[in-house]
């Protein structure tokens, strides 16, 4: 069989067993039976074994540990006291709340680099509370949904654990590039919100008070400390990521069971036991996504993209553009995690031909596969939101346009200005561009 017809054969049925709501690990696995059938060559014992050989990248330990280390900060309370830092810095302005939204979103990223973690821990205080302050659910859920989606931007991000783990980039350097860019999505959040607190006369939460603000920002230290840990750590190269991420849930039980007092040992074992069943649900999509990889390469389908499309353009920030309009499709189907082992690897010779540096292709790569928690069907984020706020997550989609729209600005900015991305790592990992 030819590669484009091993390709039409193999998404075409993906496709259509994500429509017929399979789950997505299963949906993968069942793509690679046309192939089996209709090629001898290929057999289920050598696709077994390509998904054993995953699970044994040191790497991927990182994804178990991380997801605990954000349900212990989840579950020992920070949440609240990064509320009170956030509202003392930022709730003085008109929609207080809807600033206080974005800018909890972007600490607590820092802290559980889950955008899902985000989007439940936070949206459960902030939606009710919102709601009860007069704010418009559809607003709501849409400014909770997108600002959630910054915990795969800023360092730590399991997401970019994966793409380096799987693509052979320094996590170090992916999380130094995603800083900046989070960091940009983050203000133009509350430019938007603040747009829409004066049209619509959301109110204040708090005047501003220097003491306040020194008062929450000590209470926070602990838990704000966690992401300097984590990411020098790794930056400075004192630890790998996946003993970074041991190094989270340690500090995480620490903070819970022994400072803040509100992890003990029988709400750990429960804690352990839901990251156990979350880990089991990504790292079985990660198996079977590095099977659907592995047919695709055996039958060199990134040739083939390379020499279909490869020859459309020179340009970088063209070919980019081409690349973000495939993740941003394949999001909204697939999950990150499943879509990066997938296609990553697929598009990066499409990358590599035209001088796009690895960092910059991974960060631009991991940005749009995150728009994908908020655009449906897959919008996990939005459906999380949206089912705390009690609506259908349809509703709000309007509101959560306006978002993606601020957030797509920056996108551009970075596919067309790669120092946005690429400065801070070049300034402190020079080794990554050797």
């Amino acid at each position: 069989m030819t590669p484009g017809l091993v390709f039409l054969i193999m998404f075409s049925t993906l496709l259509i067993l994500i429509i017929l709501r399979v789950p997505v690990a299963y949906a993968l696995a069942f793509a690679v039976v046309p192939i089996l059938l209709m090629t001898p060559a290929v057999t289920p014992v050598m696709l077994l074994q390509r998904m054993m050989n995953q699970y044994g990248s040191f790497i991927l330990l990182a994804i178990p540990f991380f997801i605990l280390a954000a349900n212990l900060m989840n579950h020992a309370g920070i949440t609240n006291q990064l509320m009170r830092l956030a509202r003392s810095l930022v709730g003085f302005l008109p929609g207080g709340l809807g600033h206080i939204n974005v800018a909890v979103s972007m600490i607590f990223a820092g802290i559980s680099g889950s955008s899902n973690a985000d989007a439940a821990g936070i949206g459960g205080v902030l939606i009710p509370a919102m709601v009860k302050e007069g704010y418009d659910k559809n607003f709501t859920v849409a400014v909770t949904a997108c600002s959630a989606v910054m915990g795969v931007i800023i360092p730590p991000s399991i997401i970019m654990v994966v793409w380096g783990g799987v693509m052979n980039v320094s996590v170090g350097g992916l999380f130094l590039a995603g800083l900046i860019p989070g960091a940009l999505i983050g203000l133009l959040q509350m430019v938007l919100v603040y747009v829409y607190a004066v049209k619509r006369n959301f109110p204040r939460e708090a005047s501003f008070s220097i003491k306040e603000v020194f008062v929450s920002l000590r209470r926070s230290l602990l838990a704000i400390m966690s992401p300097v840990i984590i990411v020098g750590g790794i930056v400075f190269g004192i630890v790998t990521p996946t003993e970074a991420s041991l190094v989270a849930v340690v500090y995480s039980m620490i903070i819970g069971m022994l400072i803040y007092r509100t992890v003990n040992v029988k709400s750990f074992v429960k804690i352990l036991a839901d990251s156990v069943r979350l880990a089991s649900v990504v790292l079985f999509a990660v198996g079977t996504a590095a099977i659907y990889a592995w047919v695709l390469s055996y039958y060199r389908i990134p040739g083939f993209l390379v020499s279909t499309v490869g020859g459309l353009t020179s340009s970088p920030g063209v070919m980019l553009l081409l690349i973000v309009g495939i993740f941003l499709i394949v999001g909204m189907f697939l999950d990150a995690v499943p879509a990066i082992i997938i296609f990553a690897p697929l598009l990066r010779p499409l990358a590599a031909s035209v001088g796009i540096h690895p960092l910059h292709f991974a960060v631009v790569g991991c940005m749009a596969l995150s728009y994908g928690l908020i655009t449906p069907p897959y919008g996990l984020c939005l459906l999380i939101s949206s089912e705390i706020a009690g609506i259908n997550c349809m509703t709000p989609l309007k509101e959560v346009a306006s978002f993606l729209g601020v957030m797509m600005i920056i996108l551009l900015l970075i596919i067309f200005i790669p120092d946005v991305t690429l400065y801070i790592p070049r300034a402190l990992m020079p080794s990554a561009f050797l």
